[in-house]
């Protein structure tokens, strides 16, 4: 498994044990490039989740379309190896209006 694999693990699960539905759309030739690893739906709000691993970075579109997922009143965060591990709490605190 790829680093950033292992990240996108730790997510499914963290998401799967929330009761989270999520959507992770696979990027080709037919697809919309730039979108999030992970689009999901919890307690009727939109969340979009894009995973890097080492020094990895978002790219410009990556970032421009999570910009565009804010401005239509979704969260788009950034998951990776720092902070995988606080996930399921930045979570429960998202779903409480804290996040």
């Amino acid at each position: 498994m790829t680093p950033e694999g292992k990240v996108k693990a730790k997510v499914k699960k963290v998401l799967t044990e929330a009761g989270v539905w999520y959507a992770m759309p696979l990027g080709s030739t037919f697809g919309k490039r730039g979108v999030p690893d992970f689009v999901a739906c919890c307690d009727g709000r939109f969340l979009s989740i894009e995973t890097k691993a080492g020094k990895g970075k978002t790219t410009a579109l990556q970032e421009y379309e999570m910009q565009r997922i804010r401005n239509a009143g979704g969260t788009a965060v950034v998951v990776d190896d720092s902070n995988v591990g606080s996930l399921a709490e930045w979570l429960d605190s998202w779903r409480r209006g804290d996040g």
